[in-house]
C-alpha cells in the first residue's frame, strides 16, 4: 500500500518502497534518531520536497492506512521526523507498524499537543498538509496512543 501526500502541496504524490528508496535523506540506522527503535528509514523532508509544499501549509495530518488514527502537527517541527521503511534490508513488517512507521526524534512527552510522541504513527498510509491544526483522534478522550 503506498503512502501518499496530499492537501496543500504542489503535486499530490504517492510512494512506494522502491520510490522511498530511491529518495535523498536515508537514515541508515533509525536507533541513532530515536532510542529503542531500529530500521532504516528516510527524512519526511525529502517526501515533502517531492510533493512541493505549498507556502500556507503548516499543519500536516499523519493518518494511519485503516484511517482510524490521526495526528495534526505542526510541519516545521516534524521535517525531520523519520519514515521507517525497511527492517533488516527487508520491508517493515505489519508487527513493527510497517509498511510505514513514523517517529519524531526528540519528541515531548505524550499528550503535551503537537509533535509529542504519540503523533509517531504506526502503519502510515497518508500524510495530508493542511492550512491549520486539524482535529485529529488524539483530541477524542480515552484514545491511546498509537505510536
Amino acid at each position: 500500500m503506498p503512502l501518499t501526500i496530499t492537501g496543500e502541496v504542489e503535486n499530490e504524490k504517492s510512494f512506494e518502497y522502491a520510490d522511498l528508496q530511491a529518495l535523498p535523506a536515508q537514515v541508515d540506522d533509525v536507533g541513532k534518531e530515536v532510542e529503542g527503535r531500529q530500521g532504516h528509514g528516510v527524512r519526511l523532508r525529502a517526501l515533502i520536497d517531492q510533493a512541493g509544499r505549498k507556502a500556507d501549509a503548516t499543519h500536516a495530518t499523519l493518518a494511519s492506512t485503516d484511517g482510524e488514527f490521526t495526528a495534526s502537527v505542526p510541519l516545521d517541527d516534524i521535517l525531520d521526523a523519520v519514515l521507517v521503511y525497511q527492517l533488516n534490508g527487508e520491508p517493515l513488517p505489519e508487527q513493527y507498524g510497517g509498511p510505514i512507521r513514523f517517529l519524531i526524534p526528540d519528541a515531548a512527552a505524550c499528550h503535551t499537543g503537537g509533535a509529542d510522541t504519540c503523533a509517531n504513527v504506526k502503519f502510515l498510509g497518508r500524510i495530508e498538509l493542511t492550512r491549520e491544526k486539524v482535529e485529529d483522534s488524539r483530541d477524542k478522550k480515552d484514545q491511546t496512543p498509537h505510536g
